[in-house]
């Protein structure tokens, strides 16, 4: 699929919801992000989890970084950085715990995103995921370097 304009369609289990996270691996590049939004439930952590174990190693451990703020992985070929971004005040602070750098020097997953309030980083991909049933809805929005983008998925 080609990312021109906003792309939606459905997840209906857990394994199309890691295949994703595993196609979105490959095609993320440094100075790009990710930002996930969605309620609990809505598979963004299956979505993180797949993403980090395919740019890293199968059996990678993937804590959540909602009390940590940030988790930061050395993939094959990129450096990635995975916030959780929901206990921020401040958008000021995802950059004191060091977004801008997570960005110069690899790619960032963002979860919360909606807390940077408009200080995105301009070549990410918006990922928005619902409950949908047994199963989730993907929205994928492309800004930036995103725009155009092949997805094999």
């Amino acid at each position: 699929m080609r990312l021109d304009g906003t792309q939606a369609f459905a997840l209906p289990d857990e394994a199309a919801t890691d295949a994703l996270g595993r196609a979105l691996a490959p095609r993320l590049a440094r100075g790009e992000a990710l930002c996930l939004t969605g309620p609990l439930g809505a598979g963004k952590s299956t979505l993180a989890r797949a993403l980090i174990r395919a740019l890293t190693t199968p059996d990678e451990d993937v804590p959540s970084p909602t009390f940590t703020l940030v988790q930061f992985y050395e993939g094959r070929g990129l450096a990635l950085a995975h916030f959780d971004l929901y206990r921020l005040t401040d958008p000021d602070e995802a950059y004191e715990i060091g977004l801008d750098e997570a960005l110069e020097d690899g790619a960032a997953l963002i979860e919360w995103p909606q807390r940077l309030e408009g200080r995105l980083p301009p070549d990410r991909l918006d990922i928005e995921m619902a409950l949908d049933g047994a199963g989730r809805r993907v929205r994928l929005t492309p800004h930036g370097a995103w725009e155009g983008r092949e997805l094999e998925f």
